[in-house]
């Protein structure tokens, strides 16, 4: 959460709305103590109406007090909502550490096993190569955990380095799958172009393959098909560029559709598969695509039909390093 400015800071707020409270009621006994009595007495020497002074002094009253109450509620609002959104972020960041703690440890004990199993038993080469394999899936999977939020801490902070270049992001896509099809290799991919228009785009290369491998890679992780697949379609436009990308994936239920770009959000569909998220990668798809001028959105038919993300970059996207200043240089 951002640092709130100090006149709206809860400790700030609460003691404005205490003094407005406490003027209110000084303001309250002193005019119905002093002013009111010495107004009676000049009433009472030129022996005037008193029903029209009094009448016209409990308006000014009546309207003070009024916009102290205005005040002090406003104050109280502000709290609540506050104290509202900073529960609302414990509550995210439990969640986080409890979900993020499972994915850190679960490699771990796997790795702790299989080691153990190679230091009291003499294995054939053929159990070694198969025991090395699932290490180096459980290695991976904590590489991934780990750049995530590395990934994430660098692009909030705004402090990744960087600088938009003019690519065919067709090419670029393609030229990205090739070069990890060990990642890749369970999953059909299909990258076209309908239009046959060109997709130079200028993106910031290293941050739009991160936006690809977490797409990608969710588009796996959420599949109980047996073959997973991928049609990436890119279709340029007058104003901005869409690539979609449709999986034959679990789908997203409406509920999901509304938050799974929420920072430490896991959807319903993480009971499904028995490696769940962390709830990092499609918040982190949305801040790289928003550095780009651009966003994201998702669509699905709902639980079982598969699922769609549609990343549209606008046509235009300001020359230099991303949004928040950062630096040119690579």
């Amino acid at each position: 959460m951002k640092q709130a400015k100090w006149f709206v800071h809860p400790i700030t707020v609460f003691i404005l709305s205490t003094l407005a409270l406490a003027i209110s009621l000084f303001l309250y006994i002193y005019w119905y103590v002093q002013v009111s009595t010495g107004l009676k007495s000049v009433i009472d020497y030129y022996r005037l109406d008193a029903r029209q002074f009094f009448e016209a002094q409990t308006w000014v009253v009546i309207l003070i007090l009024s916009l102290l109450v205005a005040v002090i509620l406003t104050g109280i609002l502000i709290i609540f909502i506050y104290n509202l959104k900073t529960l609302q972020l414990y509550r995210l960041q439990h969640t986080f550490i409890n979900n993020f703690t499972h994915e850190l440890k679960t490699p771990v004990t796997s790795l702790k096993l299989y080691l153990e199993t190679f230091a009291k038993h003499e294995l054939p080469r053929e159990e070694q190569l198969k025991y090395i394999g699932f290490m180096l899936q459980d290695t991976e999977r904590l590489s991934e955990n780990i750049n995530s939020i590395l990934n994430l801490a660098r692009i909030e902070s705004r402090v990744y380095k960087g600088h938009f270049t003019q690519v065919d992001l067709m090419e670029t896509i393609e030229r990205f799958i090739a070069g990890n099809t060990h990642l890749f290799g369970n999953c059909k991919i299909r990258v076209e172009n309908p239009s046959n228009e060109a997709t130079v785009h200028p993106v910031i290369v290293p941050l739009f393959e991160m936006l690809l491998m977490n797409i990608l890679t969710n588009a796996m992780k959420y599949n109980l098909s047996g073959k997973p697949s991928v049609d990436i379609s890119l279709e340029p436009g007058e104003h901005a560029l869409r690539i979609r990308f449709r999986d034959n994936g679990v789908g997203i239920s409406k509920e999901d559709r509304k938050r799974i770009f929420r920072k430490f959000y896991r959807s319903q569909s993480d009971d499904l598969v028995t490696t769940g998220g962390s709830g990092i990668g499609l918040y982190l798809v949305q801040q790289i695509a928003r550095l780009h001028r651009g966003k994201v959105i998702a669509e699905s038919e709902g639980p079982g039909n598969g699922s769609v993300f549609t990343l549209i970059l606008p046509r235009k996207t300001p020359k230099g390093g991303p949004k928040g200043g950062a630096d040119e240089s690579d």
